[in-house]
């Protein structure tokens, strides 16, 4: 980072790429290999090429880059957009976000982008069409509901409807033990670790161990905690500003809740979560806001166990839980 001597801010569609550079100005090229390629020709080693995360668009390029040697970095649409907030801009366009992605840049210190393994990037896959499987899972079970409280239901769309349901169940085992296999081929040991957590999930050790690289991007539970936006933010101003405490949110949506849905089995099976949701709620605080402190706690026993290679103990206490 100390050598880079030049700065691209890259403003993400899906089929263009609109890029500012002090010395080029704006430009545009095709969000596809061939951009990629005409993107290289204008840049050197000491270059940073600084985009936000925009779903799957941006994942492309940055792997890309980074193969070609070029320094990376992926950052939070929502700072950017603070950033904006700040200057009091009013104009929005793709033009404009370029070049205010290239300020966010330049004023601020920025993490580097890591590129993803092949096991890796399979993995968020997998993920990714479990996910849009779910959804139609769902969909489908709605409909079906809906169809067997009609009073005199179609056979041919019942019929239709539990096939399809059959189908996608049988796809996403296929897809959950594959998930399962390439996971166990580097991290067996973090998965054995997790799995002896009451109340973490399968899914969600799964994904925690995929985004994490088996928790190696971390160094301590607190950035863990701040990375999937389950951190409170203060409101509090003078003696008149009295805001509820909110979790900030600016992190990792899925994982947010994934771990929710696992705070709901850790209050009855997890010995500390239970404590701590038992605390909170007799102090008059919302149920919500006590599953949040379970999610956080969730992941400070993960990360507490994996880096100390130890299995869980509920009646263990260890500094980094």
């Amino acid at each position: 980072m100390d050598k880079v001597t030049e700065i691209f801010g890259v403003d993400v569609s899906k089929s263009v790429l609109d890029i500012y550079n002090d010395n080029l100005g704006h430009f545009q090229v095709s969000n596809s290999v061939k951009g990629f390629s005409s993107l290289l020709k204008k840049i050197d080693k000491n270059t940073l090429v600084v985009m936000e995360a925009t779903g799957y668009y941006h994942y492309m390029l940055a792997q890309y880059l980074v193969s070609k040697g070029v320094c990376v970095s992926v950052v939070n649409p929502l700072s950017v957009k603070r950033f904006l907030q700040m200057k009091l801009a009013k104009i929005k366009t793709d033009k404009s976000d370029a070049k205010a992605i290239y300020d966010y840049a330049k004023f601020n210190d920025v993490p580097l982008y890591t590129s993803l393994n092949a096991i890796q990037a399979e993995c968020l896959q997998i993920f990714r069409l479990l996910d849009s499987y779910q959804k139609k899972l769902t969909a489908t079970k709605n409909k079906l509901h809906g169809e067997k409280v009609l009073g005199v239901p179609s056979k041919i769309v019942f019929k239709s409807l539990e096939r399809e349901l059959k189908h996608l169940k049988k796809e996403m085992k296929l897809l959950e033990d594959h998930l399962m296999s390439l996971v166990k081929q580097e991290h067996q040991v973090e998965l054995s670790l997790l799995k002896t957590i009451p109340g973490l999930g399968n899914k969600t050790a799964l994904f925690l161990i995929v985004i994490t690289d088996g928790f190696k991007k971390f160094e301590t539970a607190s950035q863990l905690c701040s990375y999937v936006g389950i951190t409170p933010t203060i409101r509090k101003s003078g003696s008149s500003v009295r805001g509820r405490s909110r979790i900030s949110k600016v992190g990792n949506k899925k994982l947010r809740n994934l771990l929710f849905m696992c705070s709901f089995t850790a209050c009855i099976h997890n010995k500390a979560c239970k404590g701590i949701y038992d605390r909170i709620v007799a102090k008059g605080k919302s149920k919500k806001l006590a599953l949040i402190a379970v999610c956080n706690k969730l992941l400070k026993q993960a990360f507490a166990v994996v880096k100390s290679g130890l299995a869980y103990d509920e009646n263990f206490v260890s500094k980094l839980s």
